[in-house]
C-alpha cells in the first residue's frame, strides 16, 4: 500500500513537553512515506503540523530492525519535518510509548522500543510520567565553535545516538531566532549535520536551554539534547558520574515543558517526563496525493 492509495491514513497528533509529532500507526509496515509526503504532514500551515512523524511499524516488519525484532516489538521509524531520517528522538520515543499504552499494545512498567539508535529501554510510571533510558553519551574529543551573527562560542561535542553541539552562553536571547542552523566551524566536525543547543544556568543542577535541530529548525524541546545538556553540564560542573561514582540529576528547562535527566555512573543515562496525545483522525488521501505530484 503506497500513500496514493485511496485507503484513508489513520493518525494522531501529541507531544512531549511541547515536542510534538504526528503518530502514524502501521503495524505492518504497508506505507510508504517518502519525505516529500513526511514534509507535507508535518507542515504547519498546509498540513498537519509537527516536529516530525513517529511511524509506528512492528520491529519484525521493517527491514532496518528486524535485528532487534527480538528484544523489542516496536520499531520507531523516526522521521523529522523535512522529511529525512533521524537515528532516535528522546520526546518521541515517549510519546510513542504512551502511544502504545494508551492503545492497549503494552502495559505499564517496562518497555524495549527499537529504534535506528539502537533499543531503548522505557519505563510507563503510574503517575504517567515515562522515562527513558537514553544510553550512554559519547563525548568525541573533535569540537566546533557555534556562531549566531557576530558572536561565537565553543561547544561541547556530545552524541546522543545524534549528533549535538552544546554551547554555554549568558543570555538565550542569543541565539537570535534560529530560523536557521547557526553555523558551525569547522563544519566537517559534523558531517551529517548538528543539532545545537544554546544553554544557560538557573540554579544549581538546573539550567535552561533553547534548540535547533538539525531538518526540524527551533523546537520546543528535544529529548536528546536535553540529555546532551545534561552531560556536557555536569562535565563542567566536575560532577562526571564515572568519577565521582554519584549520580548526577539535573532539571533542565526548555520551552516546551521540563525534563528530569539523570547519568549515572555506569554511564546510562536516563531522562524523565509527561507525554500527551491530543487528537487522532485520518488524513485525506486526494489531498496527500498533492505531495507525491
Amino acid at each position: 500500500m503506497s500513500t496514493s492509495s485511496t485507503s484513508r491514513i489513520s493518525f494522531l497528533k501529541g507531544h512531549g513537553t511541547e515536542n510534538d509529532f504526528v503518530i502514524v500507526p502501521d503495524p505492518d509496515n504497508a506505507l510508504a512515506l517518502p519525505a516529500p509526503v513526511v514534509a507535507r504532514i508535518c507542515d504547519r500551515r498546509a498540513g498537519i503540523g509537527a516536529d516530525g512523524v513517529l511511524h509506528v511499524v512492528r520491529s519484525a516488519a521493517h527491514p532496518e530492525a528486524r535485528d532487534m525484532a527480538a528484544e523489542a516489538e516496536w520499531f520507531m521509524d523516526y522521521r523529522n519535518a523535512d522529511g529525512s531520517v533521524a537515528e532516535m528522538c528522546g520526546n518521541g520515543v515517549r510519546v510513542f510509548a504512551h502511544y502504545l499504552q494508551r492503545e492497549g499494545l503494552v502495559e505499564q512498567g517496562g518497555l524495549a522500543v527499537a529504534t535506528r539508535g539502537g533499543i531503548k529501554q522505557v519505563h510507563i510510571a503510574k503517575d504517567g510520567d515515562i522515562t527513558v533510558s537514553m544510553g550512554r553519551a559519547l563525548l568525541p574529543e573533535e569540537s566546533a565553535t557555534v556562531a549566531v551573527g557576530e558572536r561565537s562560542w565553543p561547544s561541547r561535542n556530545v552524541n546522543m545516538g545524534n549528533p549535538h553541539a552544546v554551547a554555554f552562553v549568558d543570555d538565550l536571547a542569543h541565539a537570535g531566532d534560529l530560523l536557521s542552523a547557526p553555523p558551525v566551524s569547522p563544519a566537517a566536525v559534523y558531517p551529517e549535520g548538528v543539532n545545537v543547543e544554546f544553554v544557560v544556568d538557573r540554579g544549581p543542577r538546573h539550567v535552561a536551554m533553547r534548540v535547533h535541530e538539525r531538518g526540524s529548525g527551533e523546537t520546543r524541546s528535544c529529548g536528546t539534547g536535553a540529555c546532551a545538556v545534561a552531560v556536557a553540564t555536569a562535565r563542567r560542573d566536575g560532577a562526571d558520574p564515572a568519577v565521582t561514582g554519584l549520580p548526577a540529576t539535573y532539571r533542565v528547562d526548555l520551552p516546551g515543558g521540563t525534563l528530569t535527566i539523570t547519568e549515572h555512573p555506569d554511564g546510562s543515562v536516563d531522562m524523565t517526563g509527561a507525554a500527551v496525545i491530543v487528537a487522532e483522525g485520518t488524513i485525506d488521501p486526494a489531498w496527500l496525493e498533492t505531495a507525491t505530484g
